[in-house]
């Protein structure tokens, strides 16, 4: 080989290195999170003004995600006391440009506040009741309503990568809490729990979306654990049931990251 095609072989080579150690840059991450006050961030006790009864917060792990990665953009709209109907609206903030979502919904479309207050005030057994009502509310209903969600996110932002989280449970049972709910309603909730994770999972996934299940990443963080990462009842009462700041940064940001890669 003479020497001048032997010069060009090796700049050719060095420039095939260089461009495999520099990929191209990925697109711009253009992020929008919907959802319900699990998703707001309602509980971590930090919330924006602006966002009213939504109760928005830079501590919810949408803010924390988006603080950790730097996306190009980032809008939640995630609101307190959010049902799938008020989430579809909350679609309206997408765009063909948007390119990942996140999306939590379901809890209280199956009656999660009433749940807790006929746990909480009622019987072993009116709660067991309202618990089965939920879970059967979940296995027959929610899912139809899921679907419309998950059909209106992909019809605005075809593109996009969507992932889809769940809730935890609740609580260790037994545990070491020696006040409040005894261990058969801490029990029942925990199952209604499981069957929202069932629903959500599965048309999750029959959307071709990503799920983040959390159960595991919360296990031994419940309310009665050695560690909590959720609160109990507190003050004021609506961040009750609620992650705290511990469960949005320690729970739910590292399994989301752990999703999107």
């Amino acid at each position: 080989m003479r020497p001048a095609h032997l010069i060009a072989s090796v700049v050719t080579a060095a420039a095939a290195v260089i461009a495999l150690a520099n990929p191209a840059s990925a697109a711009p991450i253009n992020y929008v999170a919907l959802g319900d006050s699990y998703a707001s961030g309602l509980g971590t006790g930090s919330y924006d003004g602006a966002s009213g009864g939504c109760k928005r917060g830079p501590l919810a792990y949408p803010a924390l995600y988006a603080a950790a990665t730097a996306p190009a953009t980032f809008k939640s709209v995630a609101c307190s006391g959010a049902r799938t109907g008020d989430v579809i609206t909350q679609a309206n903030n997408l765009t063909a440009a948007t390119n990942l979502v996140t999306v939590q919904v379901g809890g209280n479309d199956a009656g999660f506040t009433d749940v807790i207050t006929t746990c909480t005030f009622g019987s072993d057994q009116d709660c067991a009741n309202r618990v089965n009502q939920a879970k059967t509310y979940a296995a027959n209903t929610l899912p139809g309503l899921l679907t419309n969600v998950y059909n209106t996110i992909k019809s605005k932002s075809p593109s996009a990568r969507v992932v889809v989280l769940g809730y935890p449970r609740l609580y260790k049972v037994p545990g070491s809490c020696n006040v409040g709910l005894s261990d058969t309603k801490r029990a029942a909730i925990n199952s209604g729990s499981d069957a929202l994770h069932n629903t959500i999972a599965a048309r999750a996934g029959a959307a071709g979306f990503g799920y983040v299940d959390v159960r595991g990443a919360f296990t031994g963080h419940e309310i009665c654990s050695s560690s909590w990462w959720l609160n109990s009842l507190s003050w004021p009462v609506e961040e009750s049931y609620h992650p705290n700041r511990a469960g949005h940064q320690s729970g739910y940001l590292p399994a989301l990251r752990s999703a999107i890669g």
